[in-house]
């Protein structure tokens, strides 16, 4: 399949291919974590089906019309759908929203170039529950010659009746070498650095594509993680202010990744049918100044700060948090492997001195204790909880342990 730019996925690869050949479902929900090529499959699976190429077992070609139409993101009968708002979710529609209304009016003209429709929705699990309620009716029974794909980073946010209406397709994790080999292959990053891309992206290839684009968002990340290490010795207040101080660099990092996360290769639809701006789709965070209370100071004309503050959307002080949580999980885990002598297995080799250093405070009790509470704040971020409440929380629990 020398035509489809997916990679280091050979079971829903060959899943796709076995498809294409006995014909393509009318709906297919690709799930996997974020970051590891869900998008990128969606548009090798709409090549395919655009493709001209007489060889049905050579499509997507690359070559034909259709394909440089996808490739570069101008194909009339490619339609996209994405999360949009202070809260990045895909409504019902209406008003100035685009949503499942709109998509549902595209797909209802007749195709421009005279053959079929792709619509692919992004990040399909930010859909409210009305706009998956309005949607039911078209997956089941969508336009002739239409094919719908999900892409969604967590499948039980959907109705279960999506799940009936649709081949689900699941996407792994992948290796650190297939890492490695894509961030080569592309030419964002030389062979020492992927390595190191490879193993703190943890499979998933679009953040370190994401991460190799944007050299300032590496070294912020190290910071944070080192920075983490440090406040496990530190007293509550240091911990607690420790943390406010890391949500805003986390933000940092967040908007450093949504520059990094443009990728010129990725489509962009024209028009009412929505505008894809990359393949990368990383957390999206606040403005680096965000205070304890979730405000920022207004910025004069002249650079100096006025007293009014300037609230900070909670969307988006809970995605820094996100992102700053999964930074976090990964250093819990990596004391683990340090404090049980797997070295080798540590994502982040640069910290190797001070994970074993700060594994000494620890047990391995207390290291899987924190990863629990890790997974419970994110769940509960997910649910609106306040981020300053679910940080603060966390960080009366980031300290040595008894045992230890």
């Amino acid at each position: 399949m020398d035509g489809l730019r997916t990679r280091g996925q050979p079971v829903a690869v060959a899943a796709i291919r076995a498809m294409l050949g006995s014909g393509f479902p009318h709906a297919v929900l690709l799930t996997g974590p974020g970051g590891v090529g869900k998008t990128t499959l969606a548009l090798d699976i709409a090549a395919a089906l655009f493709c001209e190429d007489a060889d049905a077992a050579g499509r997507p070609c690359r070559d034909c019309r259709p394909c440089r139409m996808v490739e570069h993101g101008n194909h009339p009968d490619l339609h996209w759908l994405s999360p949009s708002g202070p809260g990045a979710l895909i409504s019902i529609g209406g008003r100035d929203d685009r949503g499942v209304r709109e998509l549902v009016r595209d797909l209802a003209y007749l195709p421009v170039e005279g053959g079929m429709r792709v619509a692919i929705v992004e990040s399909a699990h930010r859909m409210t529950e009305d706009a998956q309620t309005a949607f039911l009716k078209t997956l089941e029974e969508p336009p002739p010659r239409t094919t719908i794909i999900l892409c969604a980073d967590d499948e039980e946010r959907l109705l279960p009746t999506i799940h009936s209406r649709c081949v689900r397709i699941r996407l792994g994790r992948m290796g650190p070498r297939d890492i490695e080999a894509v961030l080569v292959a592309q030419g964002v990053a030389d062979a020492p650095m992927a390595s190191r891309l490879a193993r703190i992206s943890d499979g998933r290839p679009g953040h370190a594509i994401a991460f190799a684009r944007a050299p300032e968002a590496v070294v912020i990340r190290g910071e944070i993680a080192r920075t983490l290490l440090d406040l496990l010795g530190g007293s509550v207040t240091a911990r607690l202010i420790g943390l406010r101080d890391l949500a805003g660099r986390s933000a940092e990092l967040t908007k450093a990744l949504e520059s990094g996360a443009v990728d010129s290769s990725a489509p962009s639809t024209r028009g009412t049918r929505g505008r894809r701006k990359s393949v990368v789709a990383p957390i999206a965070g606040p403005p680096p100044d965000t205070a304890a209370d979730g405000e920022s100071p207004a910025i004069d004309p002249d650079g100096t700060a006025e007293t009014r503050p300037v609230k900070v959307p909670a969307a988006e002080r809970r995605r820094a948090a996100l992102a700053l949580l999964e930074i976090w999980r990964t250093v819990a885990r990596d004391l683990g492997l340090a404090l049980a002598q797997e070295t080798g297995a540590i994502r982040d080799q640069d910290l190797i001195d001070d994970l074993v250093s700060s594994a000494t405070r620890l047990d391995l009790a207390s290291i899987g204790a924190a990863l629990r509470r890790l997974d419970v704040a994110a769940e509960r971020l997910e649910g609106n909880v306040s981020p300053e409440l679910v940080l603060d929380v966390l960080a009366l629990h980031w300290a040595p342990s008894r045992a230890a």
